[in-house]
């Protein structure tokens, strides 16, 4: 008995101190929205550079004294094409401006491979580059942005954030880039909220604590809280691995199997509990969600295992990435908005193929040619 409530009392002031800097921590971004009130001017920057991004390439103005240096940093070690399809579209892109560069990739797996993060941006760092691409999802990574930002060199990009921190204001990175999770995340919320008709028992699986687990899951829960009969029965950190959200899953749906909903915070968790959720014989009763529109999901989507996904415009980051550098380059690094959002597309089992061959079209219409159609 005094184990028991050891045990629960030991859950409890986990669960406050995790909410408790879960609302620290969303107070510190700033919605795209709420940013774009605070800065006016860049509404305009936006819509401008986003017909850019739209447009077919145009050649670079002017002659480079040298090659430009990029090093990109990707956790496209994942199930999710995203960082790879990211990676093929920039440099399609860059090689139809014309411009002259040089190119560093590092590549690791999210979350589990923090040291090795570190040592790759230190090599990054040691190549000298003029641009950086990064990520922000981890603690550690947010640390090593800093000393980055306070130095003032390289020009960083920071890749699938769009919500800009409140302390990097004054010396801000040169460009956000990516898709905006708490849309994304309102339109699942939506589609599968209506659809279980506002009554269910749900099992919320995270990526890792921070700022993904933080957009999409908490955002989803927000709006879930809204509505009496939707509970959130279990939660786990699974850091975005396929295995760990598989388990995750089983343990849940034995436990409490009145499950009928699973929001997934990404492409690997969402596959590794639809596993489960076969071997369960729930996969037809048990509602589920995927995360970005990569090929992975396309493939479970049409063939009805998953019901819905949000679909990234994913070649648009990295024609938007490209893009600024161009701009940077030729002396226009005014006209390039803090900010750069793709479009994200809603996604459903009855979607019919048409529509999602055309959307892939748009989605793919770079990186496809180096992966071939999916």
């Amino acid at each position: 008995m005094r184990n028991r409530f050891r045990f629960n009392t030991l859950c409890f002031l986990i669960a406050i101190f995790w909410q408790s800097m879960t609302v620290s921590a969303s107070e510190d971004y700033i919605r795209v929205q709420n940013y774009i009130s605070q800065h006016p001017e860049q509404a305009a920057l936006m819509e401008t550079f986003a017909e850019r991004v739209r447009a077919e390439a145009a050649p670079i103005n002017g002659k480079q004294q040298r090659p430009t240096r990029i090093a990109i940093l990707y956790p496209g070690l994942q199930s999710s094409d995203y960082w790879r399809r990211s990676l093929s579209s920039f440099e399609r892109r860059l090689e139809a401006i014309g411009l002259n560069y040089e190119l560093k990739t590092f590549l690791s797996r999210p979350s589990v491979d923090a040291p090795l993060q570190s040592q790759q941006l230190n090599e990054a760092l040691q190549w000298q580059p003029d641009y950086l691409v990064f990520t922000l999802e981890t603690v550690r990574q947010r640390r090593l942005i800093e000393q980055i930002l306070a130095k003032g060199t390289p020009k960083l990009i920071l890749q699938n954030i769009t919500t800009p921190l409140t302390t990097w204001q004054s010396h801000r990175p040169f460009l956000y880039v990516g898709f905006d999770h708490a849309q994304g995340t309102r339109l699942l919320s939506d589609w599968m909220l209506k659809k279980v008709n506002y009554q269910a028992d749900y099992l919320m699986l995270y990526f890792s604590p921070g700022y993904i687990s933080q957009m999409r899951g908490d955002t989803f829960a927000t709006e879930a809280s809204r509505y009496p009969e939707v509970k959130q029965v279990a939660q786990f950190f699974t850091d975005g691995d396929r295995k760990k959200a598989y388990k995750a899953t089983m343990r849940a749906l034995q436990k409490y199997p009145s499950i009928n909903m699973i929001y997934a915070n990404s492409t690997d968790i969402a596959l590794g509990a639809l596993q489960a959720l076969r071997e369960q014989g729930r996969d037809e009763s048990v509602l589920l969600n995927g995360w970005g529109g990569g090929s992975a999901e396309l493939e479970v989507l049409k063939d009805s295992q998953l019901d819905v996904t949000v679909m990234r415009m994913n070649d648009d980051n990295g024609v938007a990435m490209a893009e600024a550098i161009k701009l940077d380059l030729e002396g226009s690094g005014d006209q390039v908005p803090h900010i750069f959002a793709g479009d994200i597309k809603l996604l459903h089992s009855g979607t019919s193929n048409k529509e999602i061959q055309k959307l892939m079209k748009q989605a793919f219409r770079l990186s496809d040619m180096d992966q071939g159609a999916n």
